[in-house]
């Protein structure tokens, strides 16, 4: 484990990970002139990636260990000695568990559908559409609060692994790459498939949430809210597995909202009356 202690490894393997599967993406013709990416879209993507991780993170980690320090002014290094593999497990499962209901929330309460929404506004997938979402909605988010708690209570380096991890699976979910492709192209492979896309996300399954309609049986938009395990979906109730991805991605009726009221809202609003962050 001598690596988890380079300074900065997390960082550095995210954007590793970012940087080759967008590479790839590049040079496999996703952006050029058929895609439906905008100047806006890149302005989304690009600012929210960056607030998240250079604003965000660095924010809330401390404040949770202030906060750990008032409510359990011993909590500090109390795990540190813990068995390396059930405190990895312990990070990760929470992490995602936490991710799992407050998206699934997002999309059941409209306040925090609003701060979710650029998320689903994108009309394709792609490597940076993982961080696309209004910067209240990462400051709430629970499982980064979480993440800053397991650091302060001496599982550092567990949440470095865990988010390296993370960053692998989510980025190769919403990655157009679709790396499954391969697993559903021979039957001998159907087996290993049927078992890996019901413990993780994969593109197919979350591409099936971005699906802008429900109606082609093959979008799941009120569904599939797994981040990096799949298998909470199939718990309770919210899965669909088609094998199929869908053709159309983003909102219905997109009213083509400003970059800066997709991140800033409510602080900032839409100028389109027509839109839900309008108002």
């Amino acid at each position: 484990m001598e690596l988890l202690q380079i300074k900065n490894i997390d960082a550095i393997a995210v954007g590793l990970i970012l940087t080759l599967l967008g590479s790839i993406e590049i040079f496999s013709g996703i952006y050029g002139k058929n895609s439906k990416r905008n100047k806006n879209d890149w302005y989304v993507e690009l600012i929210s990636t960056f607030q998240l991780f250079v604003l965000i993170k660095p924010i809330i980690y401390p404040l949770s260990a202030i906060i750990i320090i008032i409510l359990v002014p011993n909590a500090k290094n109390l795990f540190l000695e813990t068995n390396f593999l059930v405190s990895i497990l312990m990070v990760i499962i929470i992490d995602d568990f936490l991710h799992y209901w407050y998206h699934r929330k997002s999309h059941e309460w409209n306040w925090l559908w609003k701060l979710h929404r650029p998320h689903h506004a994108a009309r394709e997938m792609g490597v940076l559409v993982s961080y696309r979402n209004a910067f209240f909605f990462y400051i709430l988010m629970p499982n980064i609060w979480w993440l800053g708690i397991a650091t302060f209570i001496g599982l550092h380096k567990q949440v470095i692994l865990a988010v390296i991890i993370k960053q692998i699976i989510v980025t190769g979910a919403h990655s157009e790459l679709r790396w499954d492709r391969f697993l559903y192209s021979k039957k001998i492979f159907h087996p290993f498939a049927w078992l890996i896309e019901r413990f993780i996300s994969t593109p197919c399954t979350h591409f099936s949430h971005h699906g802008q309609n429900s109606d082609d049986g093959i979008s799941n938009p009120n569904g599939n809210f797994g981040n990096m395990f799949f298998i909470w979906d199939i718990i309770f109730g919210t899965a669909l597995i088609t094998r199929k991805y869908p053709k159309t991605f983003g909102i219905p009726d997109d009213p083509n909202d400003s970059w800066k009221s997709h991140l800033f809202y409510p602080i900032i609003k839409s100028k389109n009356e027509n839109s839900e962050i309008s108002n």
